[in-house]
């Protein structure tokens, strides 16, 4: 483990919230994992490794290691050669793109294996690398990790199914608990003998000893893991859900019933096509619902969210100091997007501060999101104009964004969208916005046309020129400038605050200037306009 230094300075960005560049902590600015699995071989770098990492590399092979290993005890023959191949290009790569540090980990087929030291040995011999095998329990522990490094404060059972494996974790206030281990894998069922009958039954024996190890387990139920996500691909398929963002899709208890019903009616070959999903994955869906099925019927779970978070997570969750364990990984994604690509980074706050006050009581969930819109509002402004709404709208809803639900997802990309037009909804995203409900929607639209606002009246200083107050009972809506607000409000300003006061149904609004304006130009623009005046 790497070694956590308290004292540093902070390296990145205006606001220092990101972690430092000296000492061990270097190691954590871009981490890679091969995680040598059952079914696959995959490498992923992670990049300014901050509380949300960006993933610069991220490649995966079948290789199938533990097809037919029930039988012989030993890893798959050609999986072995292909996935020796796959490492000894995945380290070769790390070193090309000048990687720190590269953890070679193996799970389930590896450590179950009789000859799994051995292909650990011939690794290190080729490459020069060491591979830590984990074992089921530290397994658990570490999906669990995974899923909290995406979900702050989550809290339930994580079921993470591998090929030849599945561990179960139970998390709650940020830390894990009870953890259990099983040779629950699809690749393990599919060679034990008499069948689906048998395996059913299997299945159930193997569930019961895990929910007596494990205890009453209620709360949400997260599923880590390539079969679970396939799952969820088709349930989206059985819905036409139209959002397809793996990460905190929701599946509800009756949803398993049905698109379980759906795979067995349906022909493998043509679901797969449909939802872009290997062969090799498809082959173990219905293997996978088989142990679905049980889980779900023996634990009970309130309702069931996909991870896209696991071990490899984990491995970096593990590694971050308490500090950067308790941000907010939404709002650090935003810092760091805002600090790389925004015209005038730091403006975010500012912006922040000046829409807040049209949101009466917000929630904290609300909060956050607005923070969130207002660090993004300027990180596309690169692309072309004719564009920008839409771009911003696809960014908002696909982007790699830890701690978002769908719905959340949603409003975000309607802020953005409206931060760069007046227009309304195209219909082109009409699919989509009916994951949120109707007062978030008007709330998403008034924050935007705030923000479209509020960028025209002020670059990167922290004396406000503006500010904004709503009253929501009377519907009245006030502008106050100071002079330097008043030398930058313009016509387009004018409009887009008549915008917004449209989208508020404000029954009155006006515009009032410093009572003593501090330069001829605010005396003027107040005269003119027979503007209001306050002190």
């Amino acid at each position: 483990m790497v070694e956590i230094v308290q004292d540093f300075e902070p390296f990145f960005g205006y606001s220092g919230r990101n972690i430092p560049d000296t000492g061990a902590f270097q190691y954590l600015r871009k981490l890679g994992v091969v995680d040598i699995g059952s079914n696959s071989v995959r490498m992923v770098i992670f990049d300014g490794a901050a509380r949300s990492p960006a993933y610069f590399f991220n490649e995966k092979v079948f290789c199938g290691l533990g097809s037919g290993l029930a039988n012989s005890g030993k890893l798959h023959i050609e999986g072995r050669l292909r996935a020796i191949s796959a490492i000894e290009r995945f380290v070769n790569m790390a070193k090309v793109m000048g990687v720190p540090q590269l953890t070679l980990i193996a799970t389930g087929a590896v450590r179950s294996s009789s000859d799994g030291s051995l292909f650990c040995d011939e690794i290190k011999r080729k490459t020069g690398k060491e591979i830590k095998i984990i074992d089921g329990r530290d397994e658990a522990r570490l999906s669990a990790q995974g899923v909290m490094l995406g979900w702050p404060g989550a809290y339930g059972l994580v079921c993470d199914l591998g090929g030849s494996s599945m561990e179960l974790a139970e998390i709650s206030k940020g830390n894990v608990g009870k953890c259990s281990t099983s040779e629950l894998g699809p690749l393990i069922l599919k060679e034990l003998k008499g069948g689906r009958k048998k395996r059913k039954q299997h299945i159930k024996v193997i569930m019961t000893k895990l929910a007596e190890e494990m205890g009453p387990q209620h709360n949400r139920l997260f599923l880590v893991g390539g079969s679970w996500r396939a799952f969820a691909k088709i349930d989206m398929l059985r819905r036409g859900y139209p959002l397809h963002v793996m990460h905190e899709y929701r599946i509800s208890l009756s949803s398993v019933k049905k698109t379980i019903k759906f795979i067995e009616a349906s022909e493998l070959e043509n679901i797969r096509k449909k939802c872009g999903i290997t062969a090799a994955r498809i082959e173990l869906v219905p293997i996978a619902c088989e142990i679905l099925s049980r889980l779900v019927s023996t634990f009970k779970p309130k309702d069931i969210a996909i991870s896209s978070y696991g071990i490899r997570e984990g491995l970096l969750y593990e590694n971050m100091p308490q500090e950067l364990r308790d941000r907010d990984p939404l709002i650090e994604a935003c810092y760091f997007s805002e600090a790389k690509d925004a015209r005038v980074p730091g403006s975010g706050n500012h912006l922040y501060k000046f829409v807040l006050p049209l949101f009466s009581r917000p929630s904290k969930e609300l909060k956050r999101l607005i923070h969130a819109a207002c660090l993004l509002h300027d990180v596309s402004w690169r692309a072309n104009p004719d564009y920008r709404a839409e771009i911003c709208f696809d960014n908002a809803t696909r982007s790699n964004l830890g701690g978002l639900k769908h719905s959340e997802r949603i409003f975000l990309g309607i802020a953005l969208m409206y931060r760069y037009r007046n227009k309304p909804i195209g219909s082109q995203f009409e699919n989509l916005v009916y994951l949120l409900e109707p007062k978030f929607v008007q709330k998403a639209e008034v924050l935007g046309k705030a923000m479209r606002l509020g960028a025209m009246l002020w670059v990167n200083d922290s004396r406000q020129p503006a500010h904004l107050n709503w009253k929501p009972r009377s519907r009245h809506l006030t502008l106050k400038l100071n002079s330097k607000g008043v030398s930058l409000f313009g016509e387009v300003a004018e409009a887009r605050y008549n915008s917004l006061a449209n989208s508020l149904q404000a029954k009155d609004f006006t515009i009032k200037v410093d009572k003593k304006p501090k330069s001829i130009e605010a005396e003027k623009f107040a005269q003119t306009k027979s503007f209001l005046t306050s002190s």
